[in-house]
């Protein structure tokens, strides 16, 4: 059971490297190539964990070839358009101003029930309200309504508005993240100032707090409490 236990750890943890070394990207959405080579590799992993008679470096080996392969492929395809495309395929328009292309649905094996789901996915009833739908290389489709159909933005209303960007993690679980504050340019005591403002004496008291790129400090609490928050920097200040 210990000899199991211990083969099933080895075998897990490089399967988990494999797809760590391979990049986020081919968690997210797998083109083919990598659907193939994600299928290779949990059998790979199976093989020696169900057979004691099975070397394990039988399974960890071939893995690692993987990898290898995985990266040439991904290199092959930054360089060259022809191979990218022979890899992962090219993105496909089915719908233009709101009109089916049937062929293209036809070539990709695509039914109208899959394309009707997906727009219904998509936040889109009815195709004469998509002015754009591309199915993607990783078999995701994306919409894009016509004019008529989209969201109005400030920009349809000629409103200017700032800079937002993504909102800076101060303190997680109760513990300060110091390279997070460094890029706000402050320090531990400057944020425990603005977290006694918010009714927390320490921050081993806070769940989360941030800071979003209008200066505004938000702190949560372990409770089932409302966060708080504060203004604790001038938005020309912020630089990330």
């Amino acid at each position: 059971m210990l000899t199991i236990l211990i083969r099933s750890l080895i075998l897990v943890s490089v399967a988990v490297l494999t797809f760590r070394l391979m990049g986020k990207r081919q968690v997210g959405q797998l083109q083919p190539f990598e659907l193939v080579i994600a299928i290779m590799i949990a059998d790979l992993a199976a093989t020696p964990m169900e057979s004691l008679d099975t070397p394990l470096w039988r399974g960890v080996a071939p893995m690692l070839a993987l990898i290898l392969l995985h990266q040439l492929i991904t290199l092959l395809s930054l360089k060259s358009q022809r191979l990218r495309a022979f890899f992962s395929g090219r993105p496909t328009v089915v719908i233009r101003d709101g009109r089916i292309d049937y062929e293209a649905l036809r070539k990709l094996c695509f039914n109208l029930n899959d394309l009707l789901e997906e727009l219904r996915t998509g936040g889109v009833l009815s195709p004469s309200e998509v002015g754009t739908a591309i199915m993607e290389t990783s078999g995701r489709l994306s919409v894009f309504p016509n004019s008529a159909h989209r969201p109005v933005c400030p920009e349809d209303l000629g409103l200017e508005t700032g800079y937002e960007g993504v909102p800076l993690t101060l303190v997680m679980d109760g513990r300060l993240e110091k390279h997070n504050l460094q890029l706000c340019g402050k320090e531990a005591g400057w944020l425990e100032k603005h977290l006694r403002r918010c009714g927390f004496e320490g921050m081993e008291k806070v769940l989360l707090c941030y800071m979003d790129t209008n200066g505004w400090l938000s702190a949560y609490g372990y409770g089932s409490e409302a966060p708080v928050r504060v203004k604790a920097m001038d938005g020309k200040e912020v630089s990330w």
